[in-house]
């Protein structure tokens, strides 16, 4: 029997809430409301098989461009999340962290978002990143602004600038590459998630939409990637 080898370190584009709503006749509204209940459920199973590292895709520098008040509510929901679930961190020895660009975020959530932080920042059985106003594009960006700073500066060398040093700008310097994406709702696309970290990352696309995803579909996307041989190039 083939044995399954858990990655270390998942990452999910959370995709479909628009348009399950919309089959079923319902505002967008109430798909986003379900998404979270399967962020939820997610989290748990990640923990029970033995996920080190969850990064989930929440909400791009795009989605900036959707309308107000749907940005609001989605908004709303994170601030619920975060209040209702921070026992499920506590609980669990979850360390959160948020990546992406937080100058855009409101001072409230902001705050909030720093408090659970540091709350959290001890544990270890698993590092939850939710990707939040980020655009792969605009970190690497970032990175390249905050070396050319250093470098000016004279605290770095060019010719010691290579991929390792590279990745220790990124918001995701803390955590190793993912092993796995996961892909819900069919499409075949990165959607500026992520760019950099998976060049070598196996890939999952599943047709479900994000609220129906559940376990099971975890756990094959773990089998499916436990049967691949990982060459990174060689």
């Amino acid at each position: 029997m083939h044995r399954i080898s858990v990655p270390q370190h998942i990452a999910i584009i959370m995709d479909g809430n628009g348009r399950w709503a919309r089959k079923r006749g319902l505002p967008r509204m109430v798909g986003h409301r379900r998404g979270v209940e399967t962020v939820k459920k997610i989290v748990k199973a990640s923990i029970r098989l033995g996920v080190r590292y969850l990064t989930l895709y929440a909400f791009s520098t795009e989605n900036w461009l959707r309308p107000k008040r749907e940005v609001k509510f989605l908004f709303k929901l994170l601030e619920n999340f975060l209040d209702k679930e921070l026992n499920l961190l506590h609980d669990n020895k979850i360390r959160l962290r948020v990546i992406g660009e937080r100058y855009r975020l409101e001072e409230r959530i902001r705050q909030k978002i720093e408090d659970i932080e540091r709350s959290t920042a001890d544990y270890d059985k698993l590092i939850l990143n939710i990707a939040l106003s980020y655009g792969s594009r605009q970190e690497i960006l970032n990175a390249v602004r905050n070396i050319s700073k250093d470098v000016r500066n004279g605290s770095l060398e060019p010719e010691d600038i290579d991929e390792t040093v590279f990745s220790r700008y990124l918001y995701t310097r803390d955590c190793p590459d993912p092993d796995l994406l996961i892909r819900t709702s069919g499409e075949m696309r990165l959607s500026n998630f992520l760019l950099w970290q998976v060049s070598y990352t196996e890939l999952y696309v599943v047709k479900k939409l994000w609220p129906d995803f559940n376990e099971r579909d975890l756990r094959r996307a773990i089998e499916a990637y436990s049967k691949r041989e990982r060459r990174f190039g060689r």
